[in-house]
């Protein structure tokens, strides 16, 4: 492997998306499998959720080593070597153990000895959240000239499997990208990030401690309805940009039939190219835009200089918005 000079971001280049990769499990869990034990037919699942089947890890799996999976494959295409890293930031809110940070365990698998390592917890936003940071401390030259982010979640070590709200949504998966200097003519430039949280609604998903994961469905909705379009408007009007100009929509694979009805709301043109994972793994939380986002790259649906809008909203609540040049 070829590996990318030490280019330092005060040369003027703005962070950028330099590489992606992702992981799932081997396992297909089907719909039918999925309602086993809620003791419910498994037909309307696809009708109401847009998921066929899902990918549940293998239970000796551990939060780091799909992190690392996908890790290896971003760090492959972008042409970096771990021992280049400056920074680490893993997105999860199904860590391994409480402490140290997941990505400590991680950083030592992978072999960035020079990188500071972190996690955050930002629900189904935490791709995002990470992402703002890794942003950020490049910009600041506080994380040296490459960040890997990672979002990484086994959402069926936390699932009820007798609770029909929960079990058949989520899927286990990691995806993850490697950010510095964006290449020749901005190709993958991290354009700009917003995050909001909303506090005030975080019973909505939660999970108390040795308990099993409990989420609100119907309030999850109308949070959805009501916060996402005014926050994808309010984030491309302060960067005075035009919908209509945004080629691609990655968003978090939360529920497909949902998604359906999201989109239409978010002012985008009408013909804007929507990226899909949730039929085949689910609602993969932290890894679903990156997971999501890497597919639409080493597919090549994404043209030089297009404009990606990364939208992710989950847990907290929160919503995180990022424009990625193509």
């Amino acid at each position: 492997m070829t590996k990318a000079p030490a280019v330092p971001l005060s040369a003027g280049l703005a962070p950028g998306v330099l590489g992606t990769g992702s992981w799932v499990p081997e396992r297909i869990v089907s719909n039918v499998e999925a309602v086993a034990r809620t003791g419910g037919p498994g037909d309307w699942i696809t009708r109401k959720t847009g998921i066929t089947e899902r990918r549940w890890a293998d239970p000796r799996t551990t939060t780091a080593e799909a992190a690392v999976h996908a890790a290896r494959r971003a760090l492959q295409r972008a042409g970096i070597g771990p021992e280049q890293l400056g920074l680490i930031v893993l997105a999860t809110s199904t860590p391994d153990r409480s402490q140290p940070p997941t990505a400590c365990a991680v950083q030592a698998e992978l072999g960035a000895d020079s990188a500071a390592a972190l996690d955050v917890n930002g629900v189904c936003t935490g791709f995002l959240f990470a992402l703002a940071t890794a942003r950020g401390m490049l910009a600041t030259g506080d994380a040296g000239s490459y960040a890997l982010i990672i979002g990484a979640d086994l959402y069926s070590r936390i699932l009820d499997r007798t609770d029909h709200r929960t079990v058949v949504l989520f899927g286990d998966g990691a995806g993850a990208a490697v950010i510095g200097p964006a290449g020749e003519e901005g190709r993958g430039e991290i354009v700009a990030t917003r995050l909001q949280s909303h506090g005030q609604q975080r019973h909505l998903i939660s999970r108390e401690h040795g308990e099993w994961f409990r989420m609100d469905g119907s309030g999850v909705r109308d949070f959805v309805t009501s916060e996402v379009p005014l926050a994808v408007k309010g984030f491309l009007a302060a960067q005075g940009m035009d919908g209509g100009l945004v080629r691609h929509l990655v968003a978090h694979q939360a529920n497909g039939t949902m998604l359906d009805a999201l989109v239409p709301e978010l002012g985008l043109a009408e013909d804007v190219t929507v990226h899909r994972t949730i039929d085949r793994y689910g609602n993969t939380a932290s890894a679903s835009v990156p997971l999501t986002l890497d597919q639409a790259l080493r597919t090549g649906a994404v043209a030089p200089g297009e404009l990606v809008l990364l939208l992710a909203f989950g847990g907290g609540m929160a919503v995180g918005t990022a424009l990625v040049r193509g």
